[in-house]
C-alpha cells in the first residue's frame, strides 16, 4: 500500500511515543464535579496530544466511538503548529500561524495529524470506530493518513453531511454544500448499529391485515418486455378474474414461479376494495431486514441531522 509522503514525516512518525505522560489535574474550584474521576464524564482542557497520552493508561483499547473535528486547514483559521519535535526544521515551524500563503501548510497539517491519529487508534476498542469531520481542503490527505494508521481494509464510509440549507449567492465558484465525515474501524470486529425508526419512516405502513401492518409496494421493475420476456405475463385478479398484463416498457418485478408463491402466501394487495387494476406487493413492517431500525447511509441531509446555522444557535443556547 503506497503511503503519503510529506515534509517532516520522518520526524513525527514516532512522535506519539516520545510525548511524555501527563497527570490530569482536577480543577475542583470550577464546581463541575464534587469528585473528579477518570472513570466518569470528563472535560479535558489543554493540548490535545498531551491529553490523549494522559488518557492512554486508563482507556487504551476501551473506547467504542471517537469523534474529532480537526482544523480544516482552509487558510483562514489561524491555527498554529505547536508540537515540540526534536528537529531544527520542526523548531522553525513551532508556533507559526498557518495561513493560505504558507507553502508548507499541508505538510504542517499532516505532521500535526499523524501522531494524534496513532494515539487515537490506541484508545479504540477492537469493535470501535472513529469519525473525523473534514472538508475538501484536506480530505484526500486525511484518507491517506487514516489508510496508513488504521489500515485501508478498515475504511467504513465517507459520509457527506449537508452542512448548509442554501447555497451562497456570492460564491465565485461552485458553492460547497457539504462536509465529509470519514469513518474507520479499529478492526473487522466492528459492526454498525441501526438508526432508530422515526414517524416519517413508519408513515408508509398504513395498511393492515391478519398478518400485520404493511405498505403496498410496486410490483413492476424498470425493464422492458424485450429485455425480460420471462417477466411479461398475465396476472389474474382473484376478485374479478381479470387478466392483467404489465406495460411492455415496465414488466413485473417477479418471475411467474415467485408470483405463484406470493399468491399462495397472500402477499398480493389489490386495493381496499380488492378490485385494483394493478397488483402491489405487501411489504410487512415486521419482516423488514433491519427490524426496528434503519440501515444508515452516507448522505446526511440537514433536515435529518441539522446544519451549521442550527448548530450555532444550539451552542448559543448552551452558553
Amino acid at each position: 500500500m503506497p503511503h503519503l509522503h510529506f515534509k517532516g514525516k520522518t520526524f513525527v512518525q514516532n512522535h506519539h511515543l516520545a510525548v511524555p505522560f501527563h497527570e490530569l489535574i482536577p480543577e475542583k474550584d470550577k464546581g463541575l464535579s464534587k469528585k473528579p474521576s477518570l472513570h466518569d464524564n470528563l472535560i479535558v482542557k489543554g493540548d490535545n496530544l498531551k491529553a490523549l497520552k494522559a488518557l492512554l493508561p486508563t482507556y487504551q483499547g476501551k473506547v467504542k466511538c471517537i469523534y474529532i473535528d480537526p482544523p480544516y486547514n482552509t487558510g483562514n483559521e489561524g491555527w498554529a503548529y505547536n508540537d515540540n519535535v526534536n528537529s531544527p526544521m520542526m523548531q522553525d515551524w513551532l508556533g507559526q500561524t498557518v495561513d493560505r500563503e504558507d507553502l508548507t501548510r499541508h505538510d504542517k497539517w499532516c505532521c500535526m495529524m499523524l501522531p494524534r491519529l496513532k494515539l487515537l487508534r490506541e484508545l479504540l476498542a477492537d469493535d470501535g470506530a472513529i469519525f473525523v469531520s473534514i472538508d475538501d481542503n484536506e480530505v484526500h490527505h486525511l484518507r491517506c493518513l487514516m489508510d496508513e494508521v488504521f489500515g485501508e481494509e478498515n475504511f467504513v464510509a465517507n459520509i457527506l453531511w449537508q452542512k448548509r440549507y442554501a447555497s451562497s449567492s456570492d460564491n465565485k465558484g461552485i458553492a460547497p454544500m457539504h462536509d465529509h465525515v470519514i469513518c474507520y474501524s479499529r478492526s473487522a470486529s466492528y459492526t454498525r448499529n441501526l438508526i432508530q425508526r422515526d414517524s416519517a419512516s413508519d408513515d408508509p405502513y398504513k395498511l393492515k391485515d391478519s398478518k400485520g401492518i404493511f405498505r403496498a409496494d410496486n410490483y413492476t421493475c424498470n425493464k422492458t418486455a424485450e429485455e425480460r420476456p420471462n417477466l411479461y405475463y398475465p396476472i389474474t385478479n382473484p376478485n374479478t378474474d381479470e387478466e392483467i398484463y404489465p406495460k411492455k416498457t415496465r414488466v413485473w418485478a417477479y418471475s411467474q414461479e415467485t408470483h405463484a408463491e406470493h399468491v399462495q402466501h397472500d402477499m398480493i394487495y389489490w386495493g381496499k376494495d380488492g378490485l385494483g387494476k394493478v397488483p402491489s406487493f405487501k411489504r410487512y413492517k415486521h419482516l423488514l431486514k433491519g427490524g426496528d431500525g434503519i440501515v444508515p447511509n452516507t448522505w446526511w441531509t440537514f433536515d435529518q441531522v441539522g446544519h451549521t446555522d442550527s448548530a450555532k444557535k444550539e451552542l448559543n443556547v448552551v452558553f
